[in-house]
């Protein structure tokens, strides 16, 4: 047999098996149903099967761009990752959430929020790798979570921002979903949900500037400068932020954002926040539209009118090539060059709010090498 038809059936069978895996394994999602279709085609948001950002937002996929990414992802490490494995503080539940606002961070964007007497998971990406595949992505800074999933409490509700790896994680899901009641997504995201497994009576579904309610908890689908994807198709569903609305307290989570308008808008909306959970990480000057510097997550926390910024989007995993304390580092610099007030608790640490809260401001991850 030639040589090059021996080569291009190998390369045929290879993108075959690739597209089939890509098409059939329930890891890269579901597709929206016709209903939501129908609100897709509605949404002022979406256009020619892609929802879109207000702000011109776009990233250069192109092979000089690509080529350059490999490159500087092959030099040499320049503190991208901890030298040893990250200490988590242990997370354990009472029987009843605490009686003042408080929040958990489980490193990244991954954040426990108990409000009102209810609990809230805010995009629990609780697995050992950002990917569809363990061999991509890099695993998780520390060797265990503050708590196993099968230890955490009964969920009255997930909060979603996007479909991407890093924040909706298949794994978690199949461990979580019969313990959550209501999951709170973007549109689209319910047609993942469902193929692993999610009743469609317990997911709501909502376009940017609408609102559900979790029993007398506001909550808010706020816009948010990114895009979506989990396989071969991109910006099939919506990303987002939100406003959550409490009794005890009012807070913003960024999602993944780019800098933009709309956190001045969310602000004059819906501010102000006692506590924003603001994306600080995972940034490079070639993906700047959809991910801010920390300097730009300082500004896009007073846009929003913000009392107390907990930096998140990193600590957990390496998405980008700056060190992986960088964001914090130069979040301290400007909320202090700001006085703006700055909460950096650890991984698993619990931050009480309300008055006279303190709130942790160590410099922890300094040691952690």
């Amino acid at each position: 047999m030639n040589v090059w038809l021996a080569i291009a059936i190998v390369l045929i069978i290879v993108v075959v098996t690739v597209y089939l895996y890509i098409r059939l394994h329930p890891i890269f999602g579901g597709r929206p149903s016709e209903e939501t279709r129908k609100r897709m085609n509605q949404s002022g948001h979406y256009s020619k099967g892609k929802f879109i950002n207000l702000l011109e937002t776009s990233v250069d996929h192109g092979l000089k761009n690509t080529f350059s990414i490999l490159r500087d992802m092959l030099k040499k490490d320049v503190g991208r990752r901890p030298a040893k494995p990250l200490k988590v503080v242990p997370y354990t539940s009472s029987s009843n959430p605490p009686e003042t606002a408080a929040v958990t961070w489980f490193g990244h964007s991954a954040l426990l929020l108990e409000l009102d007497g209810k609990r809230i998971f805010l995009d629990p990406m609780l697995g050992r790798a950002p990917s569809p595949t363990p061999i991509v992505g890099g695993k998780r800074y520390s060797d265990r979570l503050p708590c196993e999933i099968d230890e955490l409490p009964e969920l009255d509700a997930v909060i979603l921002s996007h479909d991407h790896y890093d924040h909706l994680d298949f794994v978690s899901i199949l461990k979580l979903r019969d313990k959550v009641k209501t999951f709170f997504v973007p549109l689209g995201v319910a047609g993942h949900l469902e193929r692993w497994g999610v009743h469609p009576g317990r997911i709501r579904e909502y376009d940017w500037g609408e609102e559900g309610d979790l029993d007398g908890i506001r909550l808010v689908c706020t816009p948010a400068r990114h895009f979506s994807g989990r396989s071969l198709s991109g910006n099939s569903t919506l990303w987002c932020s939100w406003a959550i609305h409490g009794r005890e307290a009012r807070i913003f989570y960024s999602g993944d954002s780019g800098y933009g308008p709309h956190f001045a808008e969310i602000g004059r909306k819906y501010g102000p926040f006692d506590l924003t959970l603001m994306e600080c990480g995972q940034y490079d000057p070639r993906w700047a539209s959809i991910h801010m510097v920390p300097e730009e997550s300082v500004q896009a926390h007073e846009d929003v009118r913000g009392h107390v910024m907990l930096p998140i989007h990193w600590g957990a995993f390496t998405l980008a090539l700056h060190p992986w304390t960088e964001p914090v580092e130069r979040a301290r610099v400007e909320a202090a060059r700001r006085g703006v007030v700055l909460t950096t608790p650890r991984i698993g640490e619990t931050v009480r709010l309300g008055p006279g809260a303190e709130y942790p401001s160590s410099t922890w991850w300094r040691t952690a090498d």
